[in-house]
Protein backbone atom coordinates (compact mmCIF):
# COMPACT_ATOMS: atom_id res chain seq x y z
CA UNK A 1 0.00 0.00 0.00
CA UNK A 2 0.89 3.62 -0.81
CA UNK A 3 2.17 5.67 2.28
CA UNK A 4 0.45 8.74 0.79
CA UNK A 5 -2.41 6.95 -0.30
CA UNK A 6 -3.77 5.24 2.87
CA UNK A 7 -1.99 7.82 5.39
CA UNK A 8 -3.70 5.64 9.11
CA UNK A 9 -2.05 2.51 8.07
CA UNK A 10 0.46 2.33 5.65
CA UNK A 11 4.50 2.80 5.74
CA UNK A 12 5.15 6.40 5.99
CA UNK A 13 8.00 8.26 4.25
CA UNK A 14 10.66 9.91 6.82
CA UNK A 15 10.20 14.09 5.91
CA UNK A 16 10.70 16.74 8.40
CA UNK A 17 7.92 18.43 9.88
CA UNK A 18 7.38 22.24 8.13
CA UNK A 19 4.32 23.34 9.50
CA UNK A 20 5.14 23.77 12.87
CA UNK A 21 2.63 26.35 15.43
CA UNK A 22 3.42 29.40 16.99
CA UNK A 23 3.88 30.20 20.68
CA UNK A 24 2.88 26.59 22.02
CA UNK A 25 3.84 26.26 25.79
CA UNK A 26 6.83 23.58 26.78
CA UNK A 27 5.83 19.70 27.91
CA UNK A 28 4.75 18.94 31.15
CA UNK A 29 6.98 16.43 32.97
CA UNK A 30 5.29 15.68 35.63
CA UNK A 31 3.75 12.10 35.94
CA UNK A 32 0.12 11.64 35.72
CA UNK A 33 -1.93 11.65 39.24
CA UNK A 34 -5.74 11.29 39.76
CA UNK A 35 -7.38 14.26 38.90
CA UNK A 36 -7.27 17.01 36.27
CA UNK A 37 -9.11 20.50 36.62
CA UNK A 38 -12.12 20.71 33.90
CA UNK A 39 -10.71 24.32 33.17
CA UNK A 40 -7.32 22.99 31.76
CA UNK A 41 -8.98 20.21 29.39
CA UNK A 42 -11.60 23.68 28.25
CA UNK A 43 -8.34 25.48 27.28
CA UNK A 44 -7.31 22.05 25.64
CA UNK A 45 -9.64 22.63 23.73
CA UNK A 46 -9.50 26.40 23.19
CA UNK A 47 -6.12 25.36 21.54
CA UNK A 48 -7.99 22.89 19.08
CA UNK A 49 -10.51 25.79 17.97
CA UNK A 50 -7.55 28.18 17.30
CA UNK A 51 -6.17 25.50 15.08
CA UNK A 52 -9.96 24.75 13.32
CA UNK A 53 -10.19 28.75 12.85
CA UNK A 54 -6.70 29.56 11.64
CA UNK A 55 -5.71 31.41 14.05
CA UNK A 56 -2.79 31.57 15.75
CA UNK A 57 -2.55 29.51 19.14
CA UNK A 58 -3.99 31.46 22.36
CA UNK A 59 -6.44 33.34 20.17
CA UNK A 60 -9.38 32.01 22.24
CA UNK A 61 -7.44 32.56 25.64
CA UNK A 62 -6.95 36.49 24.46
CA UNK A 63 -10.26 36.53 23.39
CA UNK A 64 -11.30 35.30 26.72
CA UNK A 65 -8.97 37.49 28.57
CA UNK A 66 -10.47 40.84 26.56
CA UNK A 67 -13.79 39.55 27.73
CA UNK A 68 -13.55 39.18 31.23
CA UNK A 69 -11.58 42.41 31.80
CA UNK A 70 -15.11 43.90 30.00
CA UNK A 71 -16.78 41.78 32.70
CA UNK A 72 -14.64 43.40 35.32
CA UNK A 73 -15.62 47.25 33.98
CA UNK A 74 -19.25 45.98 34.03
CA UNK A 75 -19.20 44.59 37.00
CA UNK A 76 -20.74 41.45 36.43
CA UNK A 77 -21.95 39.30 38.97
CA UNK A 78 -19.98 36.01 39.24
CA UNK A 79 -22.47 33.55 37.60
CA UNK A 80 -22.10 36.48 34.06
CA UNK A 81 -18.18 36.24 34.74
CA UNK A 82 -18.07 32.31 34.59
CA UNK A 83 -19.80 32.07 31.24
CA UNK A 84 -17.65 34.62 30.02
CA UNK A 85 -14.97 32.80 30.60
CA UNK A 86 -15.98 29.51 29.57
CA UNK A 87 -17.65 31.12 26.03
CA UNK A 88 -14.45 33.34 25.68
CA UNK A 89 -12.05 29.31 25.06
CA UNK A 90 -15.41 27.87 23.65
CA UNK A 91 -16.74 29.95 21.49
CA UNK A 92 -15.42 28.53 18.61
CA UNK A 93 -15.12 25.22 19.77
CA UNK A 94 -17.19 23.31 17.08
CA UNK A 95 -16.27 25.08 14.20
CA UNK A 96 -14.88 21.28 12.36
CA UNK A 97 -18.33 20.16 13.11
CA UNK A 98 -18.99 21.28 9.39
CA UNK A 99 -15.85 21.05 8.01
CA UNK A 100 -16.39 18.55 5.12
CA UNK A 101 -19.30 21.10 3.81
CA UNK A 102 -17.00 23.91 4.01
CA UNK A 103 -14.22 22.46 2.23
CA UNK A 104 -16.65 20.81 -0.18
CA UNK A 105 -17.82 25.09 -1.03
CA UNK A 106 -14.41 26.45 -0.18
CA UNK A 107 -11.30 24.18 -0.89
CA UNK A 108 -9.22 24.68 2.63
CA UNK A 109 -11.96 25.10 5.22
CA UNK A 110 -8.89 26.66 7.90
CA UNK A 111 -7.55 28.62 5.74
CA UNK A 112 -11.26 29.74 4.64
CA UNK A 113 -11.92 30.47 8.58
CA UNK A 114 -8.65 32.51 9.14
CA UNK A 115 -9.39 34.62 6.05
CA UNK A 116 -13.37 35.37 6.82
CA UNK A 117 -12.09 37.55 9.61
CA UNK A 118 -11.37 40.13 7.13
CA UNK A 119 -14.71 40.26 6.21
CA UNK A 120 -16.08 42.44 9.38
CA UNK A 121 -13.43 45.52 7.41
CA UNK A 122 -15.20 45.04 3.71
CA UNK A 123 -18.10 46.39 2.55
CA UNK A 124 -21.21 44.13 1.34
CA UNK A 125 -19.87 44.02 -2.48
CA UNK A 126 -16.56 43.43 -1.15
CA UNK A 127 -17.90 40.17 0.70
CA UNK A 128 -19.62 38.66 -1.87
CA UNK A 129 -16.82 39.12 -4.25
CA UNK A 130 -14.77 37.83 -1.84
CA UNK A 131 -16.54 34.75 -1.25
CA UNK A 132 -17.20 34.08 -4.49
CA UNK A 133 -13.56 34.04 -5.18
CA UNK A 134 -13.39 30.96 -3.01
CA UNK A 135 -16.39 29.10 -4.10
CA UNK A 136 -14.47 29.91 -7.63
CA UNK A 137 -11.04 28.17 -6.64
CA UNK A 138 -10.23 24.33 -7.17
CA UNK A 139 -11.06 21.88 -9.21
CA UNK A 140 -11.47 22.04 -12.76
CA UNK A 141 -14.07 24.39 -14.77
CA UNK A 142 -17.15 22.42 -14.95
CA UNK A 143 -16.73 22.51 -10.72
CA UNK A 144 -16.04 25.68 -10.58
CA UNK A 145 -18.77 26.37 -12.89
CA UNK A 146 -20.89 24.22 -10.61
CA UNK A 147 -20.15 25.96 -7.66
CA UNK A 148 -20.94 29.05 -8.24
CA UNK A 149 -24.00 28.63 -9.71
CA UNK A 150 -25.71 26.68 -6.60
CA UNK A 151 -24.38 28.58 -4.27
CA UNK A 152 -27.00 31.58 -3.97
CA UNK A 153 -29.47 28.85 -3.81
CA UNK A 154 -28.12 26.27 -1.40
CA UNK A 155 -24.72 27.21 -0.23
CA UNK A 156 -25.62 30.57 1.61
CA UNK A 157 -28.52 28.77 3.86
CA UNK A 158 -25.95 25.61 4.22
CA UNK A 159 -23.59 27.94 5.53
CA UNK A 160 -26.00 30.23 7.44
CA UNK A 161 -26.52 26.87 8.98
CA UNK A 162 -23.12 25.95 10.12
CA UNK A 163 -23.74 28.47 12.92
CA UNK A 164 -26.85 26.91 14.47
CA UNK A 165 -24.57 23.56 14.09
CA UNK A 166 -21.43 25.20 16.23
CA UNK A 167 -24.08 26.78 18.88
CA UNK A 168 -26.58 24.04 19.20
CA UNK A 169 -23.25 21.27 19.21
CA UNK A 170 -21.29 24.02 22.04
CA UNK A 171 -23.93 24.50 24.15
CA UNK A 172 -24.37 20.50 24.44
CA UNK A 173 -20.98 19.92 24.86
CA UNK A 174 -21.11 22.20 27.92
CA UNK A 175 -24.67 20.23 29.53
CA UNK A 176 -22.44 16.99 28.94
CA UNK A 177 -19.55 18.05 30.62
CA UNK A 178 -21.85 20.47 33.21
CA UNK A 179 -21.12 23.68 33.62
CA UNK A 180 -23.15 26.03 34.28
CA UNK A 181 -25.96 26.55 32.55
CA UNK A 182 -25.34 30.20 31.97
CA UNK A 183 -22.55 29.03 30.37
CA UNK A 184 -25.01 26.50 27.88
CA UNK A 185 -27.22 30.13 27.04
CA UNK A 186 -23.90 31.85 26.22
CA UNK A 187 -23.14 29.36 23.73
CA UNK A 188 -26.07 29.48 22.10
CA UNK A 189 -26.32 32.96 21.40
CA UNK A 190 -22.46 33.30 20.09
CA UNK A 191 -23.79 33.93 16.88
CA UNK A 192 -26.87 36.40 17.57
CA UNK A 193 -26.16 39.65 16.99
CA UNK A 194 -27.32 42.95 18.60
CA UNK A 195 -29.57 43.83 15.24
CA UNK A 196 -31.53 40.47 15.11
CA UNK A 197 -29.75 39.28 11.72
CA UNK A 198 -27.98 36.31 13.93
CA UNK A 199 -28.25 33.04 14.14
CA UNK A 200 -29.87 30.49 15.18
CA UNK A 201 -32.89 32.55 16.83
CA UNK A 202 -32.21 36.27 14.93
CA UNK A 203 -32.57 37.14 18.65
CA UNK A 204 -32.20 40.99 19.63
CA UNK A 205 -30.53 43.66 21.72
CA UNK A 206 -30.42 42.40 25.50
CA UNK A 207 -32.58 39.74 24.69
CA UNK A 208 -28.62 38.24 23.90
CA UNK A 209 -26.49 36.65 27.08
CA UNK A 210 -24.49 39.55 27.76
CA UNK A 211 -21.34 37.15 27.72
CA UNK A 212 -22.31 36.37 24.35
CA UNK A 213 -21.95 40.18 23.92
CA UNK A 214 -19.05 40.52 25.57
CA UNK A 215 -16.98 37.49 23.54
CA UNK A 216 -18.59 38.88 19.78
CA UNK A 217 -16.92 41.91 20.20
CA UNK A 218 -14.01 40.30 22.09
CA UNK A 219 -13.12 37.96 19.37
CA UNK A 220 -12.97 41.00 16.64
CA UNK A 221 -11.30 43.19 18.29
CA UNK A 222 -8.39 40.52 18.93
CA UNK A 223 -7.59 39.85 15.52
CA UNK A 224 -7.77 43.24 14.36
CA UNK A 225 -5.60 44.69 17.25
CA UNK A 226 -2.90 41.62 16.89
CA UNK A 227 -2.33 42.15 13.30
CA UNK A 228 -3.26 46.00 12.61
CA UNK A 229 -3.09 47.48 15.81
CA UNK A 230 -5.38 49.09 18.15
CA UNK A 231 -6.95 51.88 15.88
CA UNK A 232 -7.94 48.79 13.55
CA UNK A 233 -9.49 47.24 16.48
CA UNK A 234 -11.22 50.54 17.75
CA UNK A 235 -12.55 50.96 13.48
CA UNK A 236 -13.75 47.59 13.57
CA UNK A 237 -16.00 48.32 16.66
CA UNK A 238 -16.84 50.91 15.53
CA UNK A 239 -18.46 49.82 12.15
CA UNK A 240 -20.10 46.96 12.93
CA UNK A 241 -21.61 49.34 16.63
CA UNK A 242 -25.26 48.67 16.45
CA UNK A 243 -25.04 45.91 14.11
CA UNK A 244 -23.18 42.74 14.79
CA UNK A 245 -21.98 44.41 18.41
CA UNK A 246 -23.57 45.95 21.17
CA UNK A 247 -22.96 49.86 21.12
CA UNK A 248 -22.51 50.26 24.36
CA UNK A 249 -20.22 47.57 24.83
CA UNK A 250 -18.21 48.73 21.50
CA UNK A 251 -18.00 52.16 22.91
CA UNK A 252 -16.62 51.19 25.91
CA UNK A 253 -14.00 49.66 24.02
CA UNK A 254 -13.39 52.52 22.06
CA UNK A 255 -13.13 54.49 25.52
CA UNK A 256 -10.63 52.30 27.06
CA UNK A 257 -8.54 50.03 24.52
CA UNK A 258 -5.39 50.87 25.49
CA UNK A 259 -5.89 49.69 29.14
CA UNK A 260 -8.11 46.81 28.24
CA UNK A 261 -5.04 45.40 25.79
CA UNK A 262 -2.67 46.30 28.27
CA UNK A 263 0.00 43.06 28.33
CA UNK A 264 -2.41 40.76 27.07
CA UNK A 265 0.37 38.57 26.12
CA UNK A 266 1.12 38.20 29.98
CA UNK A 267 -2.34 37.76 30.55
CA UNK A 268 -3.48 35.23 28.07
CA UNK A 269 -0.92 32.93 28.87
CA UNK A 270 -1.87 29.36 29.69
CA UNK A 271 -1.07 29.68 33.26
CA UNK A 272 -2.50 33.04 33.39
CA UNK A 273 -5.77 31.93 31.75
CA UNK A 274 -6.11 28.96 34.65
CA UNK A 275 -5.38 31.13 37.36
CA UNK A 276 -7.98 33.67 35.92
CA UNK A 277 -10.94 31.04 36.15
CA UNK A 278 -13.73 33.19 38.17
CA UNK A 279 -15.07 30.41 40.38
CA UNK A 280 -13.86 27.10 42.55
CA UNK A 281 -11.41 25.25 40.66
CA UNK A 282 -13.51 21.82 39.70
CA UNK A 283 -11.31 19.04 39.53
CA UNK A 284 -12.41 15.81 37.99
CA UNK A 285 -10.83 12.29 38.26
CA UNK A 286 -12.10 8.68 37.54
CA UNK A 287 -15.02 7.59 35.72
CA UNK A 288 -15.71 11.26 35.59
CA UNK A 289 -12.46 12.51 33.66
CA UNK A 290 -13.13 9.58 31.59
CA UNK A 291 -16.73 11.04 30.90
CA UNK A 292 -15.42 14.25 30.05
CA UNK A 293 -12.39 12.94 27.65
CA UNK A 294 -14.82 10.64 25.72
CA UNK A 295 -17.01 13.95 25.26
CA UNK A 296 -13.79 15.58 23.91
CA UNK A 297 -13.34 12.50 21.76
CA UNK A 298 -16.64 12.95 20.21
CA UNK A 299 -16.26 16.19 19.64
CA UNK A 300 -12.94 15.76 17.86
CA UNK A 301 -15.04 12.90 15.44
CA UNK A 302 -17.13 15.62 14.08
CA UNK A 303 -13.95 16.68 11.91
CA UNK A 304 -15.23 14.29 8.96
CA UNK A 305 -18.41 11.96 8.77
CA UNK A 306 -16.39 9.27 8.30
CA UNK A 307 -14.81 9.60 12.11
CA UNK A 308 -17.89 8.85 13.70
CA UNK A 309 -17.07 7.16 17.13
CA UNK A 310 -13.11 6.55 15.86
CA UNK A 311 -11.73 7.40 19.14
CA UNK A 312 -13.94 5.94 21.47
CA UNK A 313 -13.98 3.26 19.45
CA UNK A 314 -10.31 3.01 19.69
CA UNK A 315 -10.32 3.50 23.34
CA UNK A 316 -12.54 0.89 24.19
CA UNK A 317 -10.92 -1.76 21.33
CA UNK A 318 -7.61 -1.04 23.06
CA UNK A 319 -8.63 -1.18 26.68
CA UNK A 320 -10.26 -4.56 26.14
CA UNK A 321 -7.04 -5.60 24.21
CA UNK A 322 -5.14 -4.29 27.71
CA UNK A 323 -7.37 -6.95 29.37
CA UNK A 324 -6.30 -9.77 27.46
CA UNK A 325 -2.61 -8.70 27.42
CA UNK A 326 -2.94 -8.58 31.43
CA UNK A 327 -2.37 -4.96 31.97
CA UNK A 328 -2.85 -4.04 35.44
CA UNK A 329 -5.77 -1.41 35.97
CA UNK A 330 -3.52 1.77 36.01
CA UNK A 331 -2.20 0.95 32.71
CA UNK A 332 -5.75 0.31 31.23
CA UNK A 333 -6.52 3.60 32.55
CA UNK A 334 -3.67 5.37 30.92
CA UNK A 335 -4.45 3.33 27.82
CA UNK A 336 -8.34 4.03 27.19
CA UNK A 337 -7.62 7.70 27.89
CA UNK A 338 -4.76 7.94 25.10
CA UNK A 339 -7.44 6.53 23.35
CA UNK A 340 -9.92 8.98 23.56
CA UNK A 341 -7.45 12.47 23.13
CA UNK A 342 -5.15 10.18 20.25
CA UNK A 343 -7.00 12.40 17.27
CA UNK A 344 -7.02 15.74 19.11
CA UNK A 345 -4.37 17.20 16.32
CA UNK A 346 -6.52 16.23 13.48
CA UNK A 347 -8.70 19.43 14.19
CA UNK A 348 -5.87 20.89 12.52
CA UNK A 349 -5.33 19.62 9.47
CA UNK A 350 -7.73 20.98 6.56
CA UNK A 351 -10.34 18.68 5.41
CA UNK A 352 -9.24 19.43 2.00
CA UNK A 353 -6.68 16.44 3.02
CA UNK A 354 -8.65 13.79 4.95
CA UNK A 355 -11.41 14.12 2.77
CA UNK A 356 -9.63 13.76 -0.33
CA UNK A 357 -10.82 10.50 -2.09
CA UNK A 358 -7.29 10.54 -4.16
CA UNK A 359 -3.47 10.14 -3.74
CA UNK A 360 -2.58 12.46 -0.99
CA UNK A 361 0.75 14.48 -2.52
CA UNK A 362 3.78 14.28 -0.56
CA UNK A 363 3.27 18.27 0.96
CA UNK A 364 -0.31 16.83 2.04
CA UNK A 365 0.91 13.73 3.49
CA UNK A 366 3.30 15.70 5.69
CA UNK A 367 0.31 17.43 6.93
CA UNK A 368 -1.17 14.54 7.85
CA UNK A 369 2.29 13.01 9.57
CA UNK A 370 1.78 16.96 12.39
CA UNK A 371 -1.56 15.46 13.84
CA UNK A 372 0.04 13.48 16.71
CA UNK A 373 2.73 16.37 17.18
CA UNK A 374 -0.58 18.85 17.48
CA UNK A 375 -2.03 16.65 19.78
CA UNK A 376 1.70 16.76 21.72
CA UNK A 377 1.46 20.44 21.77
CA UNK A 378 -2.12 20.92 22.79
CA UNK A 379 -1.98 18.30 26.00
CA UNK A 380 1.61 19.83 26.63
CA UNK A 381 0.38 21.62 29.83
CA UNK A 382 -2.00 19.17 31.53
CA UNK A 383 0.81 17.17 33.88
CA UNK A 384 -2.34 14.99 35.32
CA UNK A 385 -2.55 13.41 31.32
CA UNK A 386 1.42 13.20 30.19
CA UNK A 387 1.73 9.52 30.30
CA UNK A 388 -1.77 9.45 27.84
CA UNK A 389 -0.70 12.17 26.08
CA UNK A 390 2.94 10.71 25.52
CA UNK A 391 1.35 7.50 24.58
CA UNK A 392 -1.85 9.38 21.98
CA UNK A 393 1.03 10.40 20.68
CA UNK A 394 2.99 7.55 19.86
CA UNK A 395 -0.07 5.83 17.63
CA UNK A 396 1.22 5.81 14.59
CA UNK A 397 4.27 4.81 15.32
CA UNK A 398 5.77 1.49 13.69
CA UNK A 399 7.91 -1.21 15.10
CA UNK A 400 10.23 -1.05 11.66
CA UNK A 401 10.80 2.29 12.29
CA UNK A 402 8.65 3.48 9.72
CA UNK A 403 6.02 5.26 11.56
CA UNK A 404 5.31 8.83 13.01
CA UNK A 405 5.93 11.85 13.78
CA UNK A 406 8.91 10.91 16.04
CA UNK A 407 10.11 7.60 13.71
CA UNK A 408 10.22 5.45 16.48
CA UNK A 409 11.34 1.93 16.33
CA UNK A 410 10.91 -1.51 18.40
CA UNK A 411 13.05 -0.72 21.21
CA UNK A 412 11.28 2.48 22.61
CA UNK A 413 7.63 0.99 22.33
CA UNK A 414 6.03 -0.19 25.21
CA UNK A 415 3.33 -2.77 25.35
CA UNK A 416 0.79 -0.11 25.76
CA UNK A 417 1.86 1.59 22.64
CA UNK A 418 1.90 -1.36 20.60
CA UNK A 419 -2.31 -2.21 21.59
CA UNK A 420 -2.79 1.59 20.58
CA UNK A 421 -1.11 1.52 17.65
CA UNK A 422 -2.97 -1.75 16.64
CA UNK A 423 -6.59 -1.00 18.00
CA UNK A 424 -6.19 1.90 15.79
CA UNK A 425 -5.18 0.45 12.64
CA UNK A 426 -8.15 -2.31 12.94
CA UNK A 427 -11.02 0.49 13.97
CA UNK A 428 -10.01 2.49 10.72
CA UNK A 429 -10.12 -0.36 8.68
CA UNK A 430 -13.54 -1.01 9.49
CA UNK A 431 -14.67 1.97 8.90
CA UNK A 432 -15.38 3.69 5.69
CA UNK A 433 -13.07 6.77 4.34
CA UNK A 434 -12.91 8.93 1.20
CA UNK A 435 -10.51 6.66 -1.00
CA UNK A 436 -12.51 3.69 0.03
CA UNK A 437 -15.10 1.37 1.92
CA UNK A 438 -15.29 -0.11 4.81
CA UNK A 439 -13.73 -3.66 5.11
CA UNK A 440 -15.34 -6.10 7.26
CA UNK A 441 -14.45 -7.45 10.04
CA UNK A 442 -12.75 -10.50 8.64
CA UNK A 443 -11.18 -8.58 6.24
CA UNK A 444 -9.61 -6.07 8.67
CA UNK A 445 -8.63 -8.87 10.79
CA UNK A 446 -6.43 -10.21 7.35
CA UNK A 447 -4.86 -7.12 6.94
CA UNK A 448 -3.97 -6.57 10.55
CA UNK A 449 -2.15 -9.66 10.53
CA UNK A 450 -0.32 -8.63 7.22
CA UNK A 451 0.83 -5.73 9.00
CA UNK A 452 2.34 -7.68 12.06
CA UNK A 453 3.92 -10.40 9.47
CA UNK A 454 5.41 -7.05 7.45
CA UNK A 455 6.97 -6.06 10.71
CA UNK A 456 5.43 -3.14 11.16
CA UNK A 457 2.50 -3.64 14.16
CA UNK A 458 3.77 -6.45 17.13
CA UNK A 459 2.04 -9.63 16.67
CA UNK A 460 1.06 -9.86 20.95
CA UNK A 461 -0.53 -6.67 20.65
CA UNK A 462 -2.29 -7.91 17.13
CA UNK A 463 -3.43 -11.27 18.95
CA UNK A 464 -4.95 -9.11 21.46
CA UNK A 465 -6.84 -6.54 19.13
CA UNK A 466 -8.15 -9.38 17.75
CA UNK A 467 -9.37 -11.00 20.32
CA UNK A 468 -10.81 -8.23 21.66
CA UNK A 469 -12.43 -7.23 18.57
CA UNK A 470 -14.61 -10.86 18.77
CA UNK A 471 -11.89 -12.66 16.15
CA UNK A 472 -10.69 -16.39 17.30
CA UNK A 473 -6.77 -15.96 18.54
CA UNK A 474 -4.23 -16.98 16.42
CA UNK A 475 -2.54 -20.70 17.39
CA UNK A 476 0.81 -19.83 18.97
CA UNK A 477 3.85 -22.00 17.83
CA UNK A 478 5.02 -23.54 20.91
CA UNK A 479 9.09 -23.53 20.45
CA UNK A 480 11.56 -26.20 22.87
CA UNK A 481 11.61 -25.12 26.30
CA UNK A 482 7.95 -23.80 26.06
Amino acid sequence: MEAAEYPEWGPVSSHGHPFAPRRLPPVAVESETGAVRLAELVATLSYAADLGLGQPMEHCMRQAVIALRLADRLELDDSDRVATYYLGLMMNVYCHADASEQAKWFGDDISFKGDAYEMLDMSTPQMVAFVLRRVGSGGNRLERAKRLASFPVSGYKQVTGFLTTHSTLASQFAERIELDQAVSVALRHAYEQWDGKGHPNHLEGEAISLPARLVQLASAVEVFSRTRGIEAARAVARRHRGGQFDPSIADLFCAEAPALLDGIEVASTWDAVIGAEPQLARWVSGSELDDVLEAMADLVDLKSPHLAGHSRGVAHLATEAGRVSGLPDHELAILRRAGFIHDLGRLGVSNAIWDKPGRLTDAEFERVRLHPYLTDRMLARVPALANSRELAVRHHERLDGSGYPRGLSATSLTPADRLLAAADVYHAMTEPRPYRSALDADRASAELRAEAKAGRLDGEAVNAVQQAAGHRAAARREWPGA
